[in-house]
Protein backbone atom coordinates (compact mmCIF):
# COMPACT_ATOMS: atom_id res chain seq x y z
CA UNK A 1 0.00 0.00 0.00
CA UNK A 2 3.02 2.26 0.39
CA UNK A 3 3.50 5.67 1.97
CA UNK A 4 0.93 8.48 1.70
CA UNK A 5 1.89 12.06 2.55
CA UNK A 6 -0.49 15.02 2.34
CA UNK A 7 0.76 17.74 4.66
CA UNK A 8 1.40 21.44 5.09
CA UNK A 9 3.90 22.94 7.52
CA UNK A 10 4.88 26.60 7.81
CA UNK A 11 8.58 26.97 8.57
CA UNK A 12 8.70 30.76 8.36
CA UNK A 13 6.67 33.69 7.09
CA UNK A 14 8.29 33.19 3.68
CA UNK A 15 8.60 29.41 3.42
CA UNK A 16 6.38 26.38 3.94
CA UNK A 17 6.22 22.82 2.71
CA UNK A 18 3.05 21.64 0.99
CA UNK A 19 3.20 18.03 -0.10
CA UNK A 20 0.78 15.59 -1.68
CA UNK A 21 2.32 12.34 -2.89
CA UNK A 22 2.13 8.58 -2.59
CA UNK A 23 4.83 5.97 -3.03
CA UNK A 24 4.27 2.29 -3.66
CA UNK A 25 7.39 1.39 -5.66
CA UNK A 26 9.46 0.16 -2.74
CA UNK A 27 11.96 3.04 -2.93
CA UNK A 28 11.13 6.66 -3.66
CA UNK A 29 13.96 9.11 -4.20
CA UNK A 30 13.45 12.76 -3.28
CA UNK A 31 15.83 14.98 -5.22
CA UNK A 32 16.19 18.68 -4.55
CA UNK A 33 18.55 21.52 -3.66
CA UNK A 34 19.48 22.41 -0.10
CA UNK A 35 16.66 24.20 1.66
CA UNK A 36 13.89 22.73 -0.48
CA UNK A 37 12.28 20.86 2.44
CA UNK A 38 13.59 17.34 1.81
CA UNK A 39 14.82 16.58 5.33
CA UNK A 40 11.79 18.25 6.91
CA UNK A 41 9.59 15.89 4.90
CA UNK A 42 11.35 12.88 6.44
CA UNK A 43 11.13 14.36 9.94
CA UNK A 44 7.38 14.81 9.56
CA UNK A 45 6.95 11.19 8.43
CA UNK A 46 9.10 9.94 11.31
CA UNK A 47 7.22 12.05 13.88
CA UNK A 48 10.20 14.21 14.81
CA UNK A 49 8.35 17.24 13.48
CA UNK A 50 4.60 17.84 13.50
CA UNK A 51 2.87 19.20 10.37
CA UNK A 52 0.40 22.03 10.81
CA UNK A 53 -2.22 19.96 9.05
CA UNK A 54 -2.61 16.93 6.83
CA UNK A 55 -2.36 13.17 6.76
CA UNK A 56 0.47 10.60 6.82
CA UNK A 57 0.04 6.82 6.53
CA UNK A 58 2.22 3.75 5.95
CA UNK A 59 0.55 0.69 4.44
CA UNK A 60 -2.83 2.17 5.35
CA UNK A 61 -1.87 2.65 9.01
CA UNK A 62 -2.42 6.28 10.02
CA UNK A 63 0.57 7.97 11.62
CA UNK A 64 -0.77 11.52 11.54
CA UNK A 65 -4.20 12.96 10.84
CA UNK A 66 -4.86 16.54 11.89
CA UNK A 67 -8.63 16.25 11.42
CA UNK A 68 -8.83 13.21 13.72
CA UNK A 69 -6.14 14.49 16.08
CA UNK A 70 -3.93 11.46 15.50
CA UNK A 71 -0.21 12.01 16.00
CA UNK A 72 1.68 8.85 16.92
CA UNK A 73 4.93 9.22 18.80
CA UNK A 74 8.11 8.39 16.82
CA UNK A 75 8.60 5.10 18.69
CA UNK A 76 5.03 4.08 17.82
CA UNK A 77 5.35 4.70 14.09
CA UNK A 78 7.61 1.76 13.15
CA UNK A 79 9.61 4.10 10.93
CA UNK A 80 13.38 3.69 10.69
CA UNK A 81 15.41 6.87 10.14
CA UNK A 82 19.05 6.92 9.04
CA UNK A 83 20.38 10.39 9.84
CA UNK A 84 23.16 12.13 7.91
CA UNK A 85 25.47 11.85 10.94
CA UNK A 86 24.19 8.30 11.74
CA UNK A 87 23.30 9.31 15.35
CA UNK A 88 24.88 6.27 17.03
CA UNK A 89 24.89 6.33 20.83
CA UNK A 90 28.50 7.26 21.70
CA UNK A 91 28.46 5.42 25.05
CA UNK A 92 27.28 2.13 23.50
CA UNK A 93 29.23 -0.48 21.56
CA UNK A 94 28.26 -1.50 18.04
CA UNK A 95 26.30 -4.48 19.34
CA UNK A 96 24.61 -2.42 22.04
CA UNK A 97 23.63 0.18 19.45
CA UNK A 98 22.09 -2.50 17.24
CA UNK A 99 20.16 -3.91 20.19
CA UNK A 100 19.15 -0.49 21.50
CA UNK A 101 15.83 0.04 19.62
CA UNK A 102 12.91 -1.51 21.46
CA UNK A 103 10.98 -4.09 19.44
CA UNK A 104 8.52 -2.31 17.17
CA UNK A 105 4.85 -2.71 18.16
CA UNK A 106 3.48 -5.58 16.10
CA UNK A 107 0.48 -7.84 16.33
CA UNK A 108 2.78 -10.84 16.75
CA UNK A 109 4.28 -11.71 20.16
CA UNK A 110 7.43 -9.76 21.07
CA UNK A 111 10.70 -11.50 20.42
CA UNK A 112 12.80 -12.83 23.27
CA UNK A 113 16.16 -11.27 24.14
CA UNK A 114 17.90 -14.31 22.66
CA UNK A 115 16.07 -13.91 19.35
CA UNK A 116 16.84 -10.21 19.24
CA UNK A 117 20.50 -10.90 19.89
CA UNK A 118 20.55 -13.54 17.15
CA UNK A 119 18.89 -11.05 14.81
CA UNK A 120 21.49 -8.43 15.70
CA UNK A 121 24.33 -10.79 14.84
CA UNK A 122 22.65 -11.49 11.53
CA UNK A 123 23.06 -7.81 10.62
CA UNK A 124 26.57 -7.68 12.11
CA UNK A 125 27.54 -10.41 9.66
CA UNK A 126 25.56 -8.92 6.79
CA UNK A 127 27.32 -5.57 7.06
CA UNK A 128 30.81 -6.92 7.67
CA UNK A 129 31.00 -5.74 11.28
CA UNK A 130 32.45 -8.96 12.70
CA UNK A 131 35.19 -8.14 15.20
CA UNK A 132 33.79 -4.65 15.74
CA UNK A 133 30.89 -5.62 17.99
CA UNK A 134 32.56 -4.27 21.14
CA UNK A 135 33.91 -1.06 19.65
CA UNK A 136 32.48 2.34 20.42
CA UNK A 137 31.46 4.70 17.57
CA UNK A 138 34.49 6.96 18.09
CA UNK A 139 36.73 4.03 17.11
CA UNK A 140 34.88 3.36 13.85
CA UNK A 141 35.49 4.80 10.43
CA UNK A 142 32.72 6.70 8.65
CA UNK A 143 31.79 3.65 6.61
CA UNK A 144 31.73 1.42 9.67
CA UNK A 145 29.52 3.90 11.51
CA UNK A 146 27.10 3.96 8.60
CA UNK A 147 26.93 0.18 8.45
CA UNK A 148 26.32 0.02 12.21
CA UNK A 149 23.53 2.60 11.87
CA UNK A 150 21.95 0.60 9.04
CA UNK A 151 22.14 -2.57 11.12
CA UNK A 152 20.50 -0.81 14.07
CA UNK A 153 17.67 0.44 11.89
CA UNK A 154 17.03 -2.98 10.33
CA UNK A 155 17.12 -4.74 13.69
CA UNK A 156 14.12 -2.61 14.73
CA UNK A 157 12.07 -4.16 11.88
CA UNK A 158 10.57 -0.87 10.63
CA UNK A 159 7.52 -0.74 8.38
CA UNK A 160 9.20 2.11 6.46
CA UNK A 161 12.83 3.19 6.14
CA UNK A 162 13.90 6.82 5.67
CA UNK A 163 17.39 7.77 4.47
CA UNK A 164 18.58 11.38 4.79
CA UNK A 165 21.53 11.81 2.42
CA UNK A 166 23.18 8.71 3.91
CA UNK A 167 26.31 8.81 1.72
CA UNK A 168 27.18 12.51 1.81
CA UNK A 169 30.04 12.11 4.32
CA UNK A 170 31.75 9.17 2.57
CA UNK A 171 34.59 9.21 0.06
CA UNK A 172 33.76 8.26 -3.53
CA UNK A 173 34.96 4.64 -3.34
CA UNK A 174 33.14 3.89 -0.08
CA UNK A 175 30.08 5.79 -1.30
CA UNK A 176 29.77 3.55 -4.35
CA UNK A 177 30.29 0.41 -2.25
CA UNK A 178 27.60 1.42 0.23
CA UNK A 179 25.23 2.38 -2.58
CA UNK A 180 25.59 -1.10 -4.05
CA UNK A 181 25.01 -2.68 -0.65
CA UNK A 182 21.89 -0.60 -0.08
CA UNK A 183 20.74 -1.38 -3.62
CA UNK A 184 20.86 -5.09 -2.77
CA UNK A 185 18.78 -4.50 0.36
CA UNK A 186 16.22 -2.44 -1.53
CA UNK A 187 15.72 -5.34 -3.92
CA UNK A 188 15.41 -8.05 -1.31
CA UNK A 189 12.10 -9.47 -0.22
CA UNK A 190 13.50 -11.44 2.68
CA UNK A 191 14.03 -8.35 4.83
CA UNK A 192 10.44 -7.24 4.62
CA UNK A 193 11.48 -3.73 5.63
CA UNK A 194 12.29 -1.98 2.39
CA UNK A 195 8.94 -2.41 0.77
CA UNK A 196 8.53 1.21 1.88
CA UNK A 197 11.63 3.39 1.62
CA UNK A 198 12.33 7.05 0.93
CA UNK A 199 15.82 8.29 0.14
CA UNK A 200 16.52 12.03 0.27
CA UNK A 201 19.48 13.19 -1.79
CA UNK A 202 20.86 16.00 -3.91
CA UNK A 203 22.94 13.49 -5.89
CA UNK A 204 21.23 12.66 -9.19
CA UNK A 205 23.37 9.52 -9.80
CA UNK A 206 22.43 8.17 -6.38
CA UNK A 207 18.73 8.70 -7.03
CA UNK A 208 18.94 7.13 -10.49
CA UNK A 209 20.82 4.08 -9.25
CA UNK A 210 18.80 3.30 -6.14
CA UNK A 211 15.23 4.49 -6.66
CA UNK A 212 12.74 3.24 -9.24
CA UNK A 213 10.51 6.22 -8.45
CA UNK A 214 11.60 9.85 -8.14
CA UNK A 215 10.10 13.09 -6.81
CA UNK A 216 11.80 16.42 -7.50
CA UNK A 217 11.27 19.10 -4.85
CA UNK A 218 11.55 22.86 -5.15
CA UNK A 219 10.62 25.47 -2.55
CA UNK A 220 8.77 22.99 -0.35
CA UNK A 221 6.70 21.29 -3.05
CA UNK A 222 7.02 18.33 -5.40
CA UNK A 223 7.16 19.70 -8.96
CA UNK A 224 7.70 16.39 -10.81
CA UNK A 225 7.10 12.80 -9.73
CA UNK A 226 7.15 9.51 -11.59
CA UNK A 227 9.28 6.63 -12.82
CA UNK A 228 12.90 7.72 -12.32
CA UNK A 229 14.01 7.02 -15.87
CA UNK A 230 10.96 8.82 -17.26
CA UNK A 231 11.69 11.87 -15.10
CA UNK A 232 15.26 11.98 -16.43
CA UNK A 233 14.01 11.60 -20.02
CA UNK A 234 11.32 14.25 -19.60
CA UNK A 235 11.94 16.48 -16.57
CA UNK A 236 9.34 18.99 -17.87
CA UNK A 237 10.62 21.96 -15.85
CA UNK A 238 13.84 23.96 -15.97
CA UNK A 239 14.61 23.38 -12.29
CA UNK A 240 13.96 19.62 -12.57
CA UNK A 241 16.20 19.38 -15.65
CA UNK A 242 18.98 21.21 -13.84
CA UNK A 243 18.66 19.01 -10.73
CA UNK A 244 18.85 15.87 -12.88
CA UNK A 245 22.12 17.07 -14.37
CA UNK A 246 21.23 18.91 -17.57
CA UNK A 247 23.91 21.58 -18.07
CA UNK A 248 22.61 23.03 -21.35
CA UNK A 249 19.36 24.98 -20.95
CA UNK A 250 18.30 27.99 -23.01
CA UNK A 251 15.15 30.12 -23.25
CA UNK A 252 13.52 29.86 -26.66
CA UNK A 253 11.40 31.79 -29.14
CA UNK A 254 8.87 29.71 -31.02
CA UNK A 255 9.28 29.75 -34.80
CA UNK A 256 6.66 27.22 -35.90
CA UNK A 257 4.76 24.17 -34.68
CA UNK A 258 7.94 22.13 -34.23
CA UNK A 259 10.73 24.72 -34.50
CA UNK A 260 12.24 27.06 -31.92
CA UNK A 261 15.13 29.47 -31.69
CA UNK A 262 17.46 28.97 -28.69
CA UNK A 263 18.12 32.54 -27.54
CA UNK A 264 21.27 31.81 -25.49
CA UNK A 265 22.92 29.82 -28.29
CA UNK A 266 21.70 31.51 -31.48
CA UNK A 267 20.44 28.17 -32.83
CA UNK A 268 17.42 27.08 -34.84
CA UNK A 269 16.23 23.77 -33.45
CA UNK A 270 13.72 21.32 -34.85
CA UNK A 271 11.87 19.17 -32.31
CA UNK A 272 10.55 15.65 -32.57
CA UNK A 273 7.04 16.85 -31.73
CA UNK A 274 5.10 20.02 -31.16
CA UNK A 275 6.78 22.93 -29.42
CA UNK A 276 3.57 23.41 -27.43
CA UNK A 277 3.93 25.98 -24.67
CA UNK A 278 7.57 25.31 -23.80
CA UNK A 279 9.64 28.28 -22.63
CA UNK A 280 13.08 26.62 -22.64
CA UNK A 281 14.97 23.84 -24.37
CA UNK A 282 17.61 21.58 -22.87
CA UNK A 283 20.06 18.92 -23.97
CA UNK A 284 22.37 16.85 -21.82
CA UNK A 285 26.11 17.23 -22.39
CA UNK A 286 26.53 13.60 -23.46
CA UNK A 287 23.80 13.78 -26.12
CA UNK A 288 25.48 16.11 -28.61
CA UNK A 289 26.78 14.24 -31.67
CA UNK A 290 29.96 14.92 -33.61
CA UNK A 291 29.64 15.89 -37.28
CA UNK A 292 32.94 15.12 -38.93
CA UNK A 293 31.84 16.33 -42.36
CA UNK A 294 31.84 20.15 -42.33
CA UNK A 295 29.33 20.27 -45.19
CA UNK A 296 25.75 21.23 -44.22
CA UNK A 297 23.64 18.19 -43.31
CA UNK A 298 20.54 19.53 -41.59
CA UNK A 299 19.49 22.59 -43.52
CA UNK A 300 20.74 24.81 -40.72
CA UNK A 301 18.62 23.10 -38.05
CA UNK A 302 20.11 21.50 -34.94
CA UNK A 303 23.71 22.11 -36.01
CA UNK A 304 26.23 24.34 -34.32
CA UNK A 305 29.67 25.36 -35.51
CA UNK A 306 32.04 25.00 -32.57
CA UNK A 307 34.11 27.83 -31.13
CA UNK A 308 35.98 26.28 -28.20
CA UNK A 309 36.23 28.45 -25.10
CA UNK A 310 37.47 25.92 -22.53
CA UNK A 311 38.74 22.34 -22.43
CA UNK A 312 39.15 20.07 -19.43
CA UNK A 313 39.53 16.37 -18.66
CA UNK A 314 37.74 14.12 -16.22
CA UNK A 315 39.07 10.63 -15.39
CA UNK A 316 37.19 8.99 -18.24
CA UNK A 317 35.75 11.86 -20.24
CA UNK A 318 36.77 14.95 -22.14
CA UNK A 319 34.82 18.13 -21.43
CA UNK A 320 34.41 20.83 -24.07
CA UNK A 321 32.79 24.18 -23.37
CA UNK A 322 32.07 26.08 -26.57
CA UNK A 323 29.91 28.76 -28.14
CA UNK A 324 28.17 29.03 -31.49
CA UNK A 325 30.83 30.30 -33.89
CA UNK A 326 28.13 31.73 -36.17
CA UNK A 327 26.32 33.72 -33.49
CA UNK A 328 26.71 37.46 -33.97
CA UNK A 329 24.91 38.86 -30.96
CA UNK A 330 26.87 38.56 -27.67
CA UNK A 331 23.62 37.42 -25.98
CA UNK A 332 23.69 34.30 -28.20
CA UNK A 333 27.14 33.18 -27.06
CA UNK A 334 26.35 31.38 -23.83
CA UNK A 335 28.63 28.37 -23.39
CA UNK A 336 27.38 24.89 -24.30
CA UNK A 337 28.75 21.77 -22.63
CA UNK A 338 29.78 18.65 -24.57
CA UNK A 339 31.13 15.53 -22.86
CA UNK A 340 32.47 12.47 -24.64
CA UNK A 341 34.51 9.39 -23.78
CA UNK A 342 38.23 10.04 -23.96
CA UNK A 343 38.59 6.54 -25.41
CA UNK A 344 36.94 7.75 -28.62
CA UNK A 345 40.29 9.31 -29.50
CA UNK A 346 38.79 12.12 -31.51
CA UNK A 347 39.60 15.79 -31.92
CA UNK A 348 36.98 18.46 -31.37
CA UNK A 349 34.96 18.56 -34.60
CA UNK A 350 34.06 21.68 -36.54
CA UNK A 351 30.35 21.05 -35.97
CA UNK A 352 28.08 19.28 -33.51
CA UNK A 353 24.52 18.04 -33.99
CA UNK A 354 21.71 18.30 -31.43
CA UNK A 355 19.45 15.28 -32.16
CA UNK A 356 15.75 16.21 -32.02
CA UNK A 357 15.00 13.11 -29.93
CA UNK A 358 17.55 14.25 -27.32
CA UNK A 359 16.09 17.74 -26.86
CA UNK A 360 14.21 18.35 -23.60
CA UNK A 361 11.14 20.61 -23.94
CA UNK A 362 10.92 22.59 -20.71
CA UNK A 363 8.77 25.13 -18.92
CA UNK A 364 10.03 27.80 -16.60
CA UNK A 365 9.80 26.65 -13.01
Amino acid sequence: MGITVRIRKNLSAAFSIELDFESSSGALGILGPSGSGKSMTLKCIAGIEKPDEGYIAVDGRTLFDSTKRINLRPQERRVGYLFQNYALFPNMTVLENILSPPPSPRPSPPRSTALRRAGAYRWVERFGLEGLENRYPRRLSGGQQQRAALARMLAAQPAAALFDEPFSALDSTLREYMQLQLQELLREDECGVFRNAILVTHNRDEAYRLCPELAVMKNGSVIVKGDTRCVFQNPRFVSAASLTGCKNISPVRRLSENEVFALDWGLRLRLNGSAGDLTHIGIRAHDLVSINDPAPTGGGFNEVRVSVSRLSSEPFEEVVLFTNADARDPSEKKEIWWKYSKYMGQAVPEKLFLPPEALLPLKDG
